[in-house]
């Protein structure tokens, strides 16, 4: 039993990140994509013409997937249930993002998350790769107030309103399918911890139906520690040690410490375009970044400028860092989103007052330097924002790789192991780089100087565990 490459299928494809680091591992091959923009679909069409996909003959689905027929994807690219070995996807959830306001969800089990379930119970693959947003952990089926909940004075939480219910739900409904029960691990992690030049905080889930207890690895990249700072322009997605790791094994420089976080200045230093892709900020915005320092937010400026620039959201509580923020080159990029020219969330070049370019965005995301992305300015930066960071996808294709080549030298066996049908491992997922305001004072950030006083310790919880 023999195989060169591990077959794979793409639903919820989006312009391929996911796809991208899966095949950067050399041992899959994405056989079909599934997605339902137009526009998305002619970026990955144009860049499998281009032979940037390991598949020069990738099929391509433009289709809703509540309408398109698993059974019939099967068919037509000659498998049967069982064969597949990996199904992966990102199934949009905006109602489990803490970044907005958390929706009712009255019927789970008609989300995108349960389609992707759907196509799970049909292709019935090997194993099952699923990524989404990090609050997706916390997630209600119901969602209740917050000042209706019973710290406030309200009734104890119904068992659909606890934390964590749409996740326990899917896990239940997936240990369900007959005849090949499937067991999932799902790993909250951070893209910065392994080698990305971004603070991308994600929920990846591993499935399988042979009982294989998953693991993910440990960070391989850190904090400066004593000031000093290896070269980490010599590190490349595919050539460095994060490329290579295994579930148990932790990747670190020759000294035997962390490699140091990955920044923007690796990403986009010395980037020249010449026609950019930009959505930049307007005139009345780039007033008041001109005036904000390389490494600044809204605190480096003039109170009543503050004042005057924020409006009502000087009065806010939190979640404030990103209002006329200008990045640091030395610093990894804070999360790469869909419009970086909003006040509230700007990604402002750290020498320029202007946004990120759709490029510089795809650098950060660690899209190859030569993928094209089709559509207007909003339509590309929506795909660079909304995709999954290559690296996270590398990672998890070696794990996932290393189990499936383990299982073919096994012939496929069950494990009579008794393991637990689920897991929700944290593995250091929260992540701070930089303190932007302590006791009434204001740190700047500021390339090549010692920043240790701006520094956070590092996080003191690696991993932690918990079941079902």
């Amino acid at each position: 039993m023999s195989k060169d490459k591990f077959t794979a299928v793409s639903i919820f494809s989006g312009a391929m990140g996911l796809d991208i680091g899966i095949e950067s591992t050399g041992q899959f091959e994405v056989l079909a994509a599934v997605e339902i923009e137009p526009t998305y679909c002619e970026t990955i069409r144009v860049n499998r013409d281009k032979g940037l996909l390991a598949n020069r003959h990738l099929k391509i689905y433009n289709a809703d997937i509540t309408k398109l027929d698993p059974y019939v994807v099967m068919d037509e690219l000659g498998l049967a249930p069982g064969e597949l070995d990996l199904l992966l996807g990102g199934p949009p959830c905006q109602s489990f993002s803490t970044a907005g306001r958390r929706g009712t969800i009255q019927d789970p089990r008609g989300t995108l998350l349960w389609q992707f379930l759907r196509y799970v119970e049909a292709f019935r693959p090997k194993f099952f790769l699923m990524e989404n947003v990090r609050g997706l952990v916390s997630a209600a089926i119901r969602h209740r107030p917050i000042k209706e909940r019973p710290e406030r004075g309200g009734p104890p939480l119904a068992p659909d309103e606890q934390p964590g219910s749409v996740l326990r739900l899917f896990a239940d409904d997936l240990a369900r399918i007959p005849d090949t029960p499937y067991r999932m691990d799902c790993f909250e992690v951070n893209a910065v911890n392994y080698g990305a030049p971004q603070l991308r905080e994600r929920l990846l889930c591993i499935g399988n139906r042979f009982n294989q207890l998953v693991d993910f690895p440990n960070p391989t990249h850190g904090p400066v520690e004593d000031g000093v700072q290896t070269n980490v322009n010599q590190l490349s997605l595919f050539g460095d040690p994060v490329s290579s790791h295994t579930p148990d094994s932790v990747a670190m420089s020759p000294t035997g410490k962390l490699l140091p976080y990955r920044t923007l200045g690796d990403a986009i230093r010395g980037l020249r375009e010449e026609n950019p892709v930009i959505m930049d900020f307007s005139p009345r915005k780039k007033k008041y970044l001109a005036m904000v320092p390389p490494g600044g937010n809204w605190r480096s400026l003039p109170l009543h400028v503050q004042k005057e620039s924020m409006g009502r959201a000087w009065y806010a509580k939190g979640g404030r860092s990103g209002w006329w923020r200008r990045l640091s080159y030395d610093l990894p990029c804070p999360t790469i989103v869909t419009m970086p020219n909003h006040a509230s969330t700007s990604l402002c070049h750290p020498e320029e007052v202007r946004a990120l370019t759709v490029r510089e965005c795809a650098l950060v995301q660690e899209f190859p330097i030569d993928w094209e992305f089709v559509g207007t300015p909003f339509e590309q930066y929506a795909q660079v924002g909304n995709a999954v960071p290559i690296r996270l996808g590398a990672v998890a294709g070696q794990v996932i790789a290393q189990h499936l080549k383990h299982l073919l030298q096994n012939e496929f066996q069950v494990s009579s192991e008794a393991v637990p049908r689920f897991r929700l491992v944290y593995v250091q997922s929260h992540v701070r780089t930089r303190r932007w305001y302590n006791k009434g004072q204001t740190f700047v950030w500021k390339d090549g100087r010692d920043n240790r006083d701006a520094m956070h310790q590092r996080p003191v919880t690696l991993r932690k565990v918990r079941f079902l």
